[in-house]
């Protein structure tokens, strides 16, 4: 069986944050579909304490989102902006990145495909983008002439990125979840945005343990079935020892977002056991792969023929999957960054 195929709606595209709807960041409507008897329930993600047990685990993404997108211009004068995923995988040297160039609107910039070019950049700096990436025509190679780390210069002169369903300019704080601190992603690793320090705080207090990783995020605007590109990620040797304690005594390991799922599911032995480890992750999870280190997933809405369908696929069933995006389409949840989640719990 096939992820769920489906048109969305331009109704249910989250266009700005919740908290401009009126509602807390942890007032996103929840969604729980349990894989052993196929049951879904409709709740508010600020029930989430009521849905875990003492002694579960929720393991979250502390990347923080860097201001990835840059205004630059061409030699003819015509404007666009290139979007930052990451540093080039593989190749020594602060100024190797890849990146994405986009219309001066913002949206795809197809008429820029398939040449080279230098283009210019705030503040002197250029950007000369010198071969596809990745097998395909969206991300380039690009090296990077800024004068200082580029890191460090997106902080001065970048801004977070924007997809056209989002119809404001909302600040990088907007882009952030709650337990950021290690700053890398170029976008926002969104199934953690609902938390907030009393939604944690309240978790604590029921026996839920948390524990952080880290797994920056490339671009999420892939083409359709695209697999996801290689992105860097740390999991911590005590965030290792929490998982296979966790299922040791009985625990649920729960991973917030497909991130997360990601980095646990590439540095996990055949039967389940986690280890320390960090590196770059191409890993591609789909349900014949199976997962071995998560037993539920907390995710956001994906897009028609996105990859990471996939990968939820192997969370919950081929069959519950379809049946949870059915009943999200009729019930009217929101997607994107700024919408409502999904929890998949065994």
């Amino acid at each position: 069986m096939s992820a769920p195929a489906f048109a969305l709606p331009t109704e249910l595209e989250a266009h700005e944050p919740p908290e401009a709807r009126g509602l807390g960041r942890d007032e996103v409507r929840l969604m729980v579909a349990t894989r052993g008897d196929g049951h879904i329930a409709h709740a508010s993600f600020r029930d989430l304490p009521e849905l875990l047990d003492a002694g579960d685990l929720i393991v979250v993404n502390n990347s923080a989102t860097l201001p990835a997108a840059v205004a630059a211009r061409r030699a003819d004068g015509s404007a666009l902006e290139l979007r930052f995923a990451g540093p080039a995988p593989g190749i020594a040297g602060e100024g190797w990145w890849v990146a994405e160039r986009r219309g001066g609107g913002g949206g795809p910039d197809g008429g820029s495909h398939g040449f080279r070019e230098t283009v210019e950049l705030p503040g002197g700096a250029t950007a000369a983008l010198i071969a596809p990436y990745g097998g395909g025509h969206r991300l380039w190679l690009t090296s990077v002439r800024a004068g200082e780390p580029l890191h460090e210069y997106l902080w001065r002169y970048g801004h977070p990125i924007h997809y056209s369903y989002v119809t404001e300019r909302w600040p990088l704080d907007a882009f952030q979840t709650v337990y950021a601190l290690v700053p890398g992603s170029a976008e926002m690793p969104s199934a953690g945005r609902p938390f907030t320090a009393e939604l944690i705080t309240a978790l604590v207090a029921r026996g839920v343990l948390i524990a952080p990783l880290t797994l920056h995020t490339g671009l999420s605007s892939p083409e359709r079935h695209e697999p996801p590109q290689a992105e860097r990620f740390e999991v911590p040797a005590t965030t290792a020892d929490a998982v296979n304690a966790t299922r040791a005594w009985g625990g649920r390991v729960i991973a917030v977002g497909t991130t997360v799922a990601r980095a646990l599911e590439t540095v996990a032995e055949p039967d389940g056991t986690v280890r320390g480890g960090s590196g770059w992750t191409d890993l591609v999870i789909t349900p014949d792969r199976g997962l071995r280190a998560i037993d539920g997933l907390l995710s956001g809405w994906h897009e028609p023929a996105a990859s990471h369908l996939r990968l939820l696929e192997a969370a919950a069933t081929p069959e519950l999957l379809a049946r949870s995006y059915e009943a999200a389409l009729a019930c009217g949840y929101l997607w994107h960054e700024f919408g409502d989640s999904h929890l998949i719990l065994p």
